[in-house]
């Protein structure tokens, strides 16, 4: 017999590898329970001959041959010469081929013959070796193809109940007879488990080779589970590395640049006590209010604006108080009819409009910049514009700009920016009106 693993089988959670775990925990018992089985014929079929050979042998040194009046030789160092034999026979002719799984067919039919030959031998001197002799039976079931396996048990139940018959010696027809019906009932009766054991092989093989596929499958599933969870955690990683980082430069690189451009001023009109004053305020001022982002970015918060009011309202804050600080005319205009729209949205636009400020501040030269929030029903646009000195093409990847589209793009919208030498830049953001909960699709679906 064959050593059948069964590996567990967990319900499979993709697409046409989908089973359901009661049928799977099913599948899963009665495959334990078979390879159980097998297991403990297997173990049988391995340890049979010497618990036979050793019980036999036991019981004639212990209590046969001292009850026969016979001494230890010549008889039983006879017999203790034939156990030794049978020893090593059924050492290297049965348990080490089948502990390797190496055992032939021509090899077992060898093994097979000699052991009649050595239970025969045992017999002539006790008919306590009998017991020895079952083990025939137990070889019989690893003789290939089953033909031999039956034939192997006829031979087994000739020997053994023609040596406890006496039919070699005093044959009489009523003898014969009854040696015959028991060889037959007996041949029957086991060689029937042969047979079924022959006819139930194929299906067996199936079904080995079917739980392999499954273990495989089942490996090859756990590690395409590993991958996606390191990707997902990998990702997740890059993205909160990405958030993280565009919170940075929109509040604290923002800020500190600030302050380092007011300490500056500060530096340069030193000889004007008036000046100095004004622009060390206002980087205090900037210190203060970039502390603030930073506590709400860890808490990820909305900027300290948008806390307060609307995106309206804190763009206009935000234009004015630019507008105060960098000397440079600023206007803001909306347009259409402002609602609420979901949190992410306003802190993205919000910060486009940081951002581009900033930028202005940084790089423009602008005299002028205009600020325009537009409601449009399905949409929200913003646009800043200024009349500074522009850039080329090749000027607009920094990362503010960047991380401007990403913003955008995470709330499904999109970022334009055009510019050129001497012309200006407009920055221009489309995003969906969503709003809070999603009452305005709510309400579009009920018109």
């Amino acid at each position: 017999m064959r050593d059948t693993r069964a590996g567990e089988h967990p319900s499979f959670g993709t697409h046409e590898f989908a089973i359901e775990e009661p049928a799977n925990n099913s599948t899963h018992s009665r495959l334990a329970w078979k390879a159980e089985q097998l297991r403990v014929w297997d173990r049988l079929q391995l340890v049979a001959p010497w618990l036979l050979l050793t019980t036999s042998a036991t019981i004639y040194f212990a209590w046969v041959l001292p009850s026969s009046g016979q001494g230890f030789w010549p008889e039983g160092a006879s017999v203790l010469g034939l156990v030794a034999v049978s020893v090593l026979w059924v050492l290297f002719g049965h348990t080490l081929p089948l502990r390797r799984r190496s055992l032939r067919p021509v090899p077992a039919c060898v093994f097979f013959v000699g052991l009649l030959a050595l239970c025969v031998a045992l017999m002539a001197h006790s008919v306590i070796f009998l017991v020895f002799t079952i083990a025939g039976f137990f070889h019989a079931y690893l003789l290939r193809p089953w033909p031999l396996g039956v034939a192997g048990v006829l031979a087994t139940s000739v020997v053994l109940n023609g040596s406890t018959m006496g039919v070699w010696a005093n044959a009489t027809p009523e003898t014969i007879a009854e040696f015959a019906l028991i060889v037959t009932v007996q041949t029957a009766a086991i060689g029937v488990g042969i047979l079924l054991t022959a006819r139930s092989e194929p299906e067996e093989r199936k079904r080995e080779e079917l739980v392999e596929r499954l273990e495989a499958t089942l490996h090859e599933n756990a590690g395409l589970h590993a991958q996606l969870v390191a990707q997902a955690r990998e990702s997740g990683a890059q993205d909160e590395r990405q958030r993280l980082a565009g919170e940075i430069h929109d509040t604290l690189a923002q800020g500190l640049a600030g302050i380092i451009t007011q300490l500056q001023a500060a530096q340069r009109s030193a000889a004007v006590q008036g000046e100095t004053e004004e622009h060390v305020a206002r980087a205090l001022r900037l210190a203060r209010s970039s502390l603030t982002e930073a506590r709400r970015s860890v808490q990820a918060l909305a900027p300290q604006e948008l806390g307060r009011a609307h995106l309206p309202d804190a763009v206009r804050t935000l234009v004015e108080r630019w507008s105060e600080e960098q000397g440079i005319s600023a206007r803001v205009e909306v347009t259409g009819h402002g609602e609420p729209l979901s949190p992410a949205i306003e802190v993205s636009l919000f910060r486009v409009a940081q951002e581009s400020l900033t930028n202005v501040a940084k790089h423009a030269q602008a005299s002028r910049v205009g600020v325009t929030l537009s409601y449009t029903g399905n949409e929200v646009l913003l646009d800043v514009r200024d009349d500074g000195r522009g850039f080329t093409e090749v000027d607009g990847t920094g990362f503010g700009l960047t991380s401007m589209r990403q913003r955008i793009r995470g709330v499904g919208g999109h970022v334009e920016v055009q510019s050129a030498r001497g012309e200006g830049t407009s920055v221009s953001a489309r995003v969906p009106a969503i709003a809070p909960g999603g009452t305005r699709a709510a309400r579009e679906i009920h018109s």
